[in-house]
């Protein structure tokens, strides 16, 4: 039951009145849901681990099944995060070998 004072606001996608707090968890149209290997959903500032080792292109080495990555960024693009690791700067990884910590 929901008080008196609740401010609604018209949800043109669903054509529902929803309240303000409905509104704000709701995802913005056209944004990028961007999904780890078991499908929790990332966000920027998320801190991820690798679930596979993976050999780094041009970095001449490989990053340890168990790495935990702080602070990763999205693209925008549903599979690749932008991260920094403290030997390997501009990373870019696919959301499929991590999983949120």
């Amino acid at each position: 039951m929901s008080s008196g004072d609740d401010e609604f606001i018209y949800d043109e996608t669903t054509g529902e009145w929803i309240t303000a707090a409905e509104a704000a968890l709701a995802p913005v149209a056209g944004a990028v849901v961007v999904r780890d290997s078991v499908g929790n959903v990332l966000a920027d500032g998320d801190a991820v681990t690798l679930v596979k080792d993976l050999k780094v292109k041009g970095a001449g080495q490989t990053l340890k099944r168990g790495t935990v990555i702080r602070s990763i960024r999205l693209t925008g693009d549903e599979q690749e995060i932008d991260c920094r690791h403290e030997s390997i700067k501009g990373l870019v990884l696919r959301a499929e070998f991590v999983r949120k910590s």
